[in-house]
């Protein structure tokens, strides 16, 4: 199929782009790799009447270290962030993420906060934001917002993005000191979306984080204690059934909580073995 017909505005200016969002209201979309939205383009699931092209909008194409944050901004394309020379420093999870990102094809030309815009339950970047307790920076003509990662994901390939409004980029947290990461995947092939992916951080007081993607509408996260401890495995499984998992052509819902379960041990115990 081929999209349906629409305008285009290629923005040379921050300006100029949120300009066209703010005159185009809900019937914009930006775009900026189109690795996600060209082909639901095509398949006609999504017919905006504009789309503002970002990818010449200087401002948008740093990755920046300031505040204790890793700031990515909307037009910086993942195989730029993949190697980018501070990455496996300041964000180790998400250097260990990025070669699982779809494909070097892909990665080449998608964007960083594209992915986190296509808020595909079974991507990588949605899940590392969560994980690590990013933020997300939004700006409109009149007026700029940050926004957690719990607030930003509403649903399936849904976000809190608004009518005339844009990413303008996504801040991560720096890796603090004591702390140690993990990440590991499930996929039927590699590239893949996730049937089951886990990102772990284990804190410098004995707490553990553990996200998971690939099941529920939105990656979940949830707090842990020591894999030693008593209440490990009991928390472990009420989190894998209270992500709802359900039977598809990929895999069973069974399947799904086991791989919860499983791989959740194992990332968790890897991110302890990496803390420093």
């Amino acid at each position: 199929m081929k999209p349906a017909p629409f305008d285009y505005v290629r923005a040379d200016a921050l300006g100029e782009a949120l300009d066209a969002l703010h005159e185009a209201g809900d019937e914009a979309r930006v775009i900026a790799g189109g690795q996600s939205l060209v082909p639901m383009l095509n398949m006609r699931l999504a017919r905006p009447s504009v789309l503002v092209d970002i990818t010449r909008v200087c401002e948008l194409q740093r990755i920046e270290q300031r505040k204790g944050q890793v700031f990515v901004g909307a037009a910086v394309r993942q195989a730029e962030l993949e190697r980018w020379a501070p990455l496996a420093g300041l964000l180790p999870m998400i250097a260990a993420m990025m070669p699982w990102v779809g494909h070097a094809q892909t990665r080449s030309r998608g964007t960083v906060c594209g992915s986190l815009a296509h808020a595909d339950p079974s991507a990588e970047l949605p899940l590392a934001l969560l994980a690590l307790g990013g933020e997300m920076h939004l700006r409109n003509r009149r007026k700029k917002r940050v926004l957690a990662a719990s607030a930003f994901f509403m649903g399936m390939m849904a976000t809190a993005v608004e009518p005339g409004e844009m990413i303008e980029a996504v801040a991560f947290p720096a890796h603090p000191m004591g702390t140690g990461t993990a990440f590991r995947e499930i996929a039927r092939r590699h590239g893949d979306f996730a049937i089951v992916a886990c990102a772990a951080i284990a804190r410098p007081d004995g707490t553990n984080r553990l996200a998971v993607g690939g099941v529920a509408d939105t990656p979940q996260a949830i707090d842990l204690p020591d894999p030693s401890d008593d209440g490990f495995e009991d928390a472990l499984n009420e989190f894998a059934w209270s992500l709802g998992a359900r039977d598809d052509l990929h895999a069973s819902a069974r399947y799904r909580r086991d791989l919860v379960r499983s791989l959740g041990r194992q990332t968790v115990k890897e991110a302890i073995s990496c803390r420093s």
